[in-house]
Order: structure tokens, then sequence, then C-alpha cells
């Protein structure tokens, strides 16, 4: 019996030490976030760094939750979440000063190799030749974003996900990519920033559709200098979504309050819903309040402009790192003197992290400052140019102990000016050679570059038979979904009337039917969040086709393919993809609202993306067959006035691919390259029949691709046969028409080898009007193209 009570004493003893040596392993990690931020600040303000945003204030509740982030989960946070990695291990200090720093590369930098500001963080999801990590056994980050709200509809996407994993048999196997859907994905955000459209917006989708979502709101009663009384209705979140709390018999979330100071009341409530939340699938929310902000919002300004003195001294006292100690010491974990020495021992561990830091940023550019100063200095000992200002620019850089890349390359650049012979063709030499290194560390990784490139996808054309049948376009479609869905088991597609109805143009008619409503299903009138549900399931390995529904539409979910999609190879430098499928349909039709062509806006907000314009529905299957082999981003936008054109059937729908970037020659002509995409190919190919009938012999080019935009000049080489160009399309004037004749014209040289004057042929600068005559008058129609190519056969 002894033995029994001497062992039961022990095991309490043992529980309590691991108990405190927790408390105190989160209480290093607490005051080391602490100090980095106080640390980095100043090193924004001493010039080191160009600008700061940091978590202090945040530090408790992101220790508390990452006790509940596990293996697999999914964060989709902001630039606040620093604790949060530094406690999961996902980040150290000298890797966070190092991206303060921007230092430009991998090594220092992990996460975007200087390419975002600090405390952007990311993970890898899949190689460059498309091999799926095991992201079961990692933590995984969903690539941060500054755009207030940004990470929220991607999040809808990242849980979802989950619910799809779980329910489908036939994704299973995929072990590396989920563990029966047992992943929550975690979101965080400022509370100021629940006032976006993009908060409630996914708080309604994740509460319709019952995902495990953890949303928590960070709220220390500001937004910047806004106090939350202007943002918030009732000036509390949690109590402005009380419709949305669920009850019996009913969908919604769970909703939690808790206190950010309140460490043992936060580590119980996140436990309470997360375990709710992974295991039954039901989204929660907590809203963490009475959090402080020490140092204000940013390097860019001072809190004490707008805080009063009540409020700055309230914040004091209430600071969630001081009430922490506080509660160690009142509850015998720690002496006061334990703490202070594991205060000093951080600070000091800092210093020496932040201080490799910049000395890891300064070496490589150092070492290229010695070999511009040893260039400069052969100038003027050899007399080789004008020494007097290449004195002047060896002086400078030689008394800038701290230089940037910059600096070397301007001092350079003075040198190449006013230098001569051979010393000169050593600067030139080397200035190339930076040229290239800094193009790698700066300019790199806009899309995809392995072998999973979508351009390393091989053409193969489709294929006919004498007993291939002319169906409608939107039948083409029809089967070439059905064959997809039962030979890749990873796509999915949804959107507005996409499940049920089959779409508007029935592309998918009969298909949820046949393929589940597990893959082929109906979403609200949210185009946000559609696209954020495609860009957190391509995240997780899923292939999903995101539709929306006109192209009109493509503006409400412009800003999470700008920001989010198109960036994110960038802005990982090549170490996360997003491999989502857009589809959408536009061009002419009738309507202000439902004729747009916007591709001018498309391709310069969404560089990073592709953007295919098929214009039919045989070229579109092709498109997405390659895009499935790759691991690219792309938006499909096909013909809206199309789907009940005839076409044949290709007896390869599966094995053909339509190379990207490669414009197809419809019509072999000698006299003139008219060039377009999309609809307007056919008001081109009637207005080169009629052309014909007047003597001029008309070649039509199809771009297919916009982005990437004919990669082997092959335009070019049309127009060194025909001598003149008219650019066609249906965007407004200086749209992609503009597009093109830039490409041709400068890029690729073409103005070498005309005759008569290029042109663009576009629709009007207004929306287009409403009917058949609207259109006529608002978009380029036949005549106008004869009435032009007849006056530049005049010229």
């Amino acid at each position: 019996m002894e033995n029994q009570i001497a062992a039961a004493q022990h095991a309490e003893i043992l529980s309590f030490e691991s108990f405190r040596q927790e408390v105190l392993k989160d209480f290093r990690v607490a005051v080391t976030s602490r100090q980095v931020s106080l640390m980095g600040r100043r090193e924004v303000l001493t010039g080191k760094a160009k600008f700061g945003i940091f978590g202090d204030g945040k530090e408790l509740p992101q220790v508390a939750l990452a006790k509940f982030f596990k293996p697999g989960d999914w964060r989709s946070g902001y630039y606040r979440d620093q604790t949060w990695m530094f406690a999961l291990g996902q980040a150290t200090v000298q890797q966070f000063f190092a991206q303060l720093y921007a230092d430009p590369t991998n090594e220092h930098d992990p996460w975007s190799a200087g390419r975002q500001m600090n405390a952007h963080f990311t993970s890898k999801n899949v190689s460059a030749d498309g091999e799926w990590y095991n992201l079961t056994e990692q933590y995984n980050t969903a690539t941060d974003m500054a755009p207030t709200a940004g990470q929220l509809p991607r999040s809808v996407g990242l849980a979802l996900a989950s619910k799809t994993f779980r329910h489908l048999p036939e994704l299973q196997e995929l072990k590396h990519l989920s563990q029966q859907g047992n992943e929550v994905c975690f979101c965080s955000i400022g509370d100021a920033s629940t006032s976006e459209g993009h908060f409630w917006e996914t708080v309604n989708a994740a509460c319709v559709q019952q995902i495990p979502l953890a949303l928590f709101v960070w709220d220390d009663g500001y937004g910047i200098s806004v106090p939350k009384s202007i943002q918030t209705t009732k000036g509390s979140i949690s109590e402005a979504l009380k419709g949305f709390e669920i009850t019996t018999g009913t969908n919604g979330m769970h909703i939690y309050k808790v206190k950010a100071w309140d460490y043992a009341g936060m580590c119980e409530a996140f436990e309470h819903g997360i375990t709710i939340c992974r295991e039954q699938h039901i989204p929660v929310l907590f809203h963490v309040e009475e959090v402080t902000q020490p140092q204000g919002h940013s390097t860019s300004g001072s809190h004490e402009r707008y805080k009063s003195a009540e409020r700055l001294e309230w914040e004091r006292e209430w600071d969630c790192n001081k009430k922490f100690k506080e509660w160690i010491i009142a509850n015998e974990l720690a002496t006061e003197e334990e703490l202070d020495d594991i205060e000093i021992e951080i600070k000091q561990h800092i210093v020496e992290s932040k201080n490799k830091a910049w000395a890891d940023y300064l070496v490589p550019i150092k070492e290229q400052a010695a070999q511009v100063l040893s260039l400069l200095q052969q100038a003027i000992d050899t007399g080789a140019g004008d020494t007097e200002k290449i004195t002047a620019a060896l002086n400078e850089l030689q008394q800038n102990k701290e230089p940037m890349r910059r600096n070397v390359l301007k001092a350079l650049a003075t040198g190449i000016d006013f230098s001569s012979g051979y010393v000169l063709q050593q600067m030139l030499q080397y200035r190339e050679g930076l040229q290239q290194l800094n193009e790698g560390l700066y300019n790199s990784h806009l899309y995809a570059t392995g072998s999973a490139s979508a351009l390393q996808v091989n053409a193969v054309a489709p294929n006919y038979h004498e007993e291939s049948p002319t169906i409608n376009g939107y039948e083409v479609l029809n089967r070439y979904f059905d064959e997809l869905f039962t030979n890749n088991k990873r796509v999915v597609a949804f959107g507005e009337d996409l499940g049920n109805i089959g779409d508007v143009n029935q592309g998918f008619a009969g298909l949820q039917q046949k393929h589940g409503i597990g893959r082929i299903f109906d979403t609200g009138i949210r185009e946000a969040t559609i696209m954020g549900q495609g860009i957190g399931m391509a995240l997780r390995g899923l292939r999903p086709i995101a539709e929306i529904q006109y192209l009109d539409y493509l503006l409400y979910g412009l800003q999470q393919l700008s920001d989010d999609v198109a960036t994110l190879q960038y802005r990982t430098n090549g170490q996360q993809s997003c491999p989502i499928i857009v589809r959408t349909r536009g061009h002419r039709l009738e309507g202000i609202w439902h004729s747009g062509s916007p591709m001018g806006m498309i391709i310069n907000s969404l560089r990073g993306m592709h953007i295919c314009v098929p214009r039919n529905m045989v070229q579109a299957a092709g498109m997405y067959n390659t895009l499935l082999d790759s691991i690219d981003p792309a938006l499909v936008i096909e013909c809206l006035n199309g789907y009940r054109l005839k076409e044949q059937l290709p007896a390869n729908l599966m094995d053909m691919r339509v190379p990207l970037g490669v414009p197809e020659v419809l019509r072999e002509g000698a006299d003139i390259s008219i060039v377009s995409y999309g609809s307007t190919l056919r008001i081109v190919a009637d207005a080169a029949e009629r052309l014909a009938q007047l003597g001029v012999d008309v070649e039509i080019i199809d771009v297919q691709t916009l982005l990437p935009f004919d990669i082997h000049h092959n335009i070019v080489a049309s127009l060194k046969k025909t001598n003149r160009i008219l650019f066609v399309d249906e965007d407004v004037p200086g749209g992609a028409a503009a597009f093109m004749y830039n490409h041709v014209m400068e890029v690729q040289g073409g103005y070498r080898w005309l005759d008569a004057t290029p042109r663009t042929l576009t629709a009007k600068a207004h929306r287009p009007a409403y009917g058949s005559d609207g259109d006529y008058f608002s978009k380029p129609n036949a005549e106008d193209v004869v009435r032009v190519v007849k006056e530049m056969m005049a010229e």
C-alpha cells in the first residue's frame, strides 16, 4: 500500500513538473516574440529595415492556440502571427530578422526570399516536378498576404477540403494529403478587418457547408486609429454574429469569448472548440478580447496620437505577457528571479540572432562591392576614362559601410559610363553576371519552372474519324467533363447553378447525378469564396474547377486571384503552388453585364496565371487537359455564344492537349495578318470571306492564350510574309489588343517588317449596349473589319 501511495505521489510530482515546464516553455516563446517585436521596430527606425509590423500583444493567445495545432492542419493567418510560428518551431529569430532585412535567399528567409515584408510565412506543398509532399506530417501555412481579410476566402477551401477528403471514398488512399479529413484550418484576423465583406461571406459559407474552420479574432479595440465602435455593430463581433450560432437542428457555428491575458481560460476554450471543429466539422469562432498593442499598429506611426492616457495605462496594466508572468509567480510555477533570468537570456539570444541575420545579409553585397571597387580602381590606375567621375563613384561606394545592391550597381554603372578599353569590358562582363544573379533573386518564379509547368506539356492534336459526330459545343464539354471525372478522382467542380442543373449552359448536365454531389456541387452567389474554395482545395492537392458564371462577375473574385493566386509562385520564390482552374464564359452576347470582355483588366491583374481564350469547346477541352497536367493556375474563358454552335467531337477527348502560348493559323493568307481570339474570330472569318471577293488574301491567327502570349514569335513570322497586321478584339481601346500590339511590335520587333501602319480594332470605350443592334454598334463587326483592312491596303 505504501508503495502505491509513493508511486502516486511520484506521478503527481512528475505531472506537475511536466506542466511547469510546458508553462515555462510558453513563457519563453511569449518573451522571445515580444523582444523580437521591440528590437524589430528599432531596426526599422534606424534604417536597416524598410517597414515593420509585429505581433506584440498577441503572444499569449497564440502560444495557447499553438497547443492544439497539429501536423496536417493549415494556418491561414496574417502578418501578426509570429508568436504562433515561433511556438510551432516553424520560425527562428534569425530567420525572422532575415526577412525583415529583405534577405533575398531561401537559405536565410525560407518563406519568401526577401520578397515579402516581415511575418509573412509559407510552407511547401508540391515540388516543381508536381510531386505532392506529405502534408499530413507537417505544419502547413497558406502563404501570408497583407490585404486585410484576404486570407478569409481561401480558408473556406482549406477547410472544405477536409470535408471532401472525409466523405469521398475514392480519396481515402491519398493519405499524404489528408488523414480522413481530420485537419482543421486555423484562420486568424484582426477585429477591425471583420468589417470586410470577405469575412461575412466566409462565415456564411462555412456555416452553410459545415466545415472544420476555426476563426481567431484578435480584438485590440482599434483598426489602426479607428475604434471598434465605428467598425462593428454593437461594438463586438461576437455579439454581431449571434444569429450564426448553431442550435439544435440547425447549421451554424460555435462562438467563444475569451480574454487575451487569461492563459488557462484560453487553453480550456481552445481545446473544447477545436475538438468539436476537428471531430464534428462544425466551424468555431474565438473572439479574443482585451488584446493590447504595446507598440501601436506598425512602424509608420505612434498609437499615442489616438489613444487616451487612460487607455494606454490600461494596456500597460493588462498586457498579456505581464499578466502571464504574474500568473506563473502566483501559482508558484517559478519565482520572479527565475523569470527575470529567462528574460535576460532571451534578450541576449535575440541580439545575437539579429546581428547574425544582418551580417549574413551583407556578406554577398560586400563581396560585390569589393569587386566593383577593384574594377573602379583599375580604371583610375590605368587612366582608362574620366578618372574624376570614376573616383567620385569609388569614394561614395567605399564610404558606404553597409551598402545595398543598388548602390553597387550605381557605382558600376558610373564606371561603365566613363571608362574605356579592357577595364570597360571587364565591367560590362561583371554587370551582366550581376544582372543575371539579381534577376534570379528578384524577378524569378512568376510561373512554375519545373517539369510540372504548363509550358512543358506537349501538344496533342484532336483526332477525328469519319464517324465522329457533329454536336453542340456544350455537348462536347459535357462529354469531356464526364470522362474527366471518371478518370481523375482529384477533380471537383462547383459554382452557381453548376450542380443540380449542370450549369446555365449545360456543360455539366447530368454529371452530378452520375459522379456525386461531393464532387460536382452548387454554391451560393458568393464569387469571392467560390474563388477561395478553389484556392484552398488546390493548395491541399485537389484539382478544383471553380466556376464564375459570367466573366463580368469575375470582379467579385478578382482580388483573391490577383493578390493571392497570381502572386503565389513569385512571393514564395517557387515554394508553394495553387493549381486552381477558374472556368467562366464571356465575350459577345447582349447586355451590359452579360457580354463583357475586360481582358486588359484581367491580363494586367493576373500576371502569374495563364489566361486561356479558346475559340470553341474542343479547344477549351484541350486546354483543360494541358492545365491538369501542370501545377500552374489558370483562367479559361469559354465563348458565351458558342455553346450551341456545331463542332465535331474528337475521338481523343482525354488525350488531346492545346499548347499554351502557341498561336494557331486558322486561314493562310498573303496580304494581311489579322490577330484575334475567342468569339471575335468568327467575325474576322466572315470579314475574310468578303475581303477575298475584293482580292485581299487574309491570314487569320488565333492567339489561343493571352498569358502566355506567342512564346515562339509565330505572329512575327506571319507578319514577315504579309507586312501588314491588324489586332482585333472586343475589349475597350487600350486593352488586350494594345497588349498584343505591344508584344508583336516592341517585344518581337515586328515594326521592322511593316509596309503599312499597324492597327487595332476594338470595342467602344463604354459597356456594350443591350440588344442585337447594341452589340453591333458597341463591338467590332465584320463591316468594321472590312473597312479597316481596305484602309490599310490603300496605304
